[in-house]
């Protein structure tokens, strides 16, 4: 009976559903900033004069701090060692920091016309810092939240409900890609989205405080022996996080696969433009497609994992999807706007098979004691992507793709497209090891989560 009574709360279907509900609202208006100026592409090349170069050096940024200062990695073992409520709040400070500095420098708040820091545009340089503070943030707030759903789901519906926050949070996506081009236009300034994100980030700041008042409570009622096995952890842990096989395969199937959606997302309106010669203010609806097909399937596959399993098998069958779809996007054939909605919703297919499957099967490979550092190495492995490929594909773009042109710059994303696909390709190779990992090292990817 006094079991019982300690896991009530957790096993309250209101109380769980209701943790992720305030959590993934977080996420929602950390993904929005993320994605906020992928739309704008054309506008700052425009209005403020940016290159592409200028361009992929600023989305780059999202992960230099992540990456050389080792501030993810940090950030997770902060995580294991002090809890998920510090960790949270902490990564919730950075991202309204981040973006008040990356407003600040946009709208020219910050006097920055003329000046070169670094070899950089004074507001490239200083835009790019606030994204790099931003990035920190958002990345160590995903790391949590993962740690979070563990603490309350594990061994329930782990997968959905790891699905139903992903699809929140691409709903910011969604709206980031939608929005922003149409509210720009309307207030007069390419900054005032900006402005939005920000007001967005203190509302799920205040959000995520009022989840720290649950958290207390489910650790309450989950008594001190079992809250304090969290405390477990140990720097020698890393270690034996490291030697994993199965650990390496999923963090470079990470890298591989969201190398060639989120940067591509970074571009896609400028694609539209260039390719499929979409209106540049309704250009971002269609890459809006993917997040909000994500919506809906994620949950869906994260269920059918939950229930069914099939895990590895479920990121294969993505990873083809996504080879196909960058191949498409690089032929040069069909340059129709129906063809490419087509194309972006068979991407938000792929987009949602391989996170439902593949972020609920990190706690079947490594220990819960462990995970909030095992997530942190996972996600500062794909900052490598999300810091370099922007860089590449800006870089690319200036060097061999621009073409002759009245007004803005135009290009030809064949190359760029092609690139993509190539990250395709290495993501199956990976998969297919991940798969024939799980059958010599029996980590119970293709079996369901659900314990009946």
């Amino acid at each position: 009976m006094t079991e019982k009574i300690h896991q009530t709360l957790r096993d309250s279907k209101a109380a769980r559903w209701t943790a992720l509900a305030v959590v993934a609202f977080t996420m929602l208006c950390g993904y929005f900033l993320t994605d906020v100026m992928a739309p704008l592409k054309p506008m700052l090349e425009k209005e403020l004069l940016w290159t592409s170069t200028d361009y992929g050096i600023f989305t780059s940024a999202y992960g230099w701090f992540n990456v050389f200062l080792l501030m993810l990695i940090f950030g997770g073992i902060i995580l294991d060692k002090m809890g998920v409520r510090f960790t949270g709040l902490g990564a919730c400070i950075l991202m309204v920091i981040g973006c008040t500095i990356k407003y600040g420098a946009v709208s020219g708040l910050i006097p920055l016309e003329g000046t070169v820091i670094a070899g950089m545009k004074g507001q490239v340089a200083i835009a790019a810092l606030g994204y790099a503070i931003f990035g920190v943030g958002v990345e160590i707030a995903g790391i949590t939240v993962s740690k979070i759903i563990v603490k309350w789901f594990k061994g329930y519906e782990m997968a959905l409900a790891m699905g139903l926050e992903m699809a929140t949070a691409r709903l910011g996506t969604m709206l980031a890609m939608s929005v922003t081009v149409p509210f720009a236009n309307f207030c007069g300034s390419i900054s005032a989205p900006i402005l939005l994100c920000l007001v967005m980030l203190c509302i799920g700041l205040i959000a995520f405080f009022i989840y720290t008042l649950m958290d207390r409570k489910l650790e309450a009622s989950i008594g001190k022996d079992e809250a304090s096995a969290d405390d477990a952890f140990r720097l020698s842990d890393i270690m034996l996080i490291v030697r994993n096989k199965g650990f390496w395969l999923i963090a470079l199937l990470c890298v591989l696969f969201y190398s060639a959606v989120f940067p591509f997302l970074k571009y896609a309106t400028d694609l539209m433009v260039n390719k499929y010669e979409v209106d540049p203010e309704l250009a971002g609806i269609i890459p809006s497609l993917l997040p909000l097909g994500t919506l809906f399937l994620t949950p869906f596959f994260g269920n059918l994992y939950d229930r069914h399993g099939k895990g590895a098998t479920i990121m294969l069958i993505g990873a083809v999807m996504l080879i196909g779809v960058h191949a498409l996007f690089a032929l040069p054939l069909l340059n129709y706007w129906w063809f490419a909605t087509i194309i972006m919703i068979v991407l938000g297919i792929a987009f949602s098979l391989v996170p439902s499957a593949m972020w609920p099967s990190v706690p079947k490979i490594i220990p819960e004691k462990q995970l909030g550092t095992a997530y942190a190495l996972i996600f500062w492995v794909q900052n490598w992507g999300l810091m370099g490929v922007p860089a590449l594909i800006g870089w690319v773009l200036d060097r061999y793709c621009k073409l002759s042109g009245e007004g803005q710059p135009a290009y030809d994303y064949t190359l760029p497209m092609t690139i993509f696909a190539c990250f395709g390709v290495l993501a199956l190779i990976i998969a297919l090891m991940l798969k024939a990992e799980d059958k010599k090292k029996g980590y119970g990817l293709e079996e369901a989560n659900i314990k009946q």
